[in-house]
């Protein structure tokens, strides 16, 4: 059986990732979407990066499934997706979840998460 710490290593090692740098490069980027999987109590304490989508990981399969009648239309398997949350191991798993639906362009932001996003410089909304 698997634990929870070897599920995150596991996706990880599957996924793209970005340094928090690497991803503050690319806000500018309308060919790029940030989705934040974290839970909607922590965006209420913190707010968000920018411009970024709230799709809580809980949430992700059928955000993503243009096939469910919660499809989030912003998840377009076109653009790149950037996924981040508090510390990057949701984000890890989202990523990896995406990437077998069949998403191609899929990363996550390695070296903290939000925090880390926001030192190296993104902009926050609330």
């Amino acid at each position: 059986m698997l634990d929870s710490k070897q599920l995150v290593t596991n996706a990880s090692a599957v996924t793209a990732k970005l340094s928090p740098s690497a991803a503050v490069a690319k806000l500018s980027d309308p060919d790029t979407l940030f989705v934040d999987v974290r839970e909607r109590s922590e965006l209420d304490k913190t707010g968000t990066i920018k411009g970024a989508v709230h799709v809580p990981r809980g949430f992700i399969e059928f955000k993503a499934d243009p096939a469910s009648p919660n499809h989030e239309k912003a998840l377009d398997p076109e653009k790149h997706l950037v996924l981040f949350c508090a510390s990057g191991m949701r984000a890890s798993l989202a990523a990896k979840t995406l990437a077998d639906m069949g998403y191609k362009r899929v990363a996550h932001v390695s070296g903290g998460g939000f925090d880390a996003l926001k030192q190296a410089g993104a902009p926050t909304a609330r």
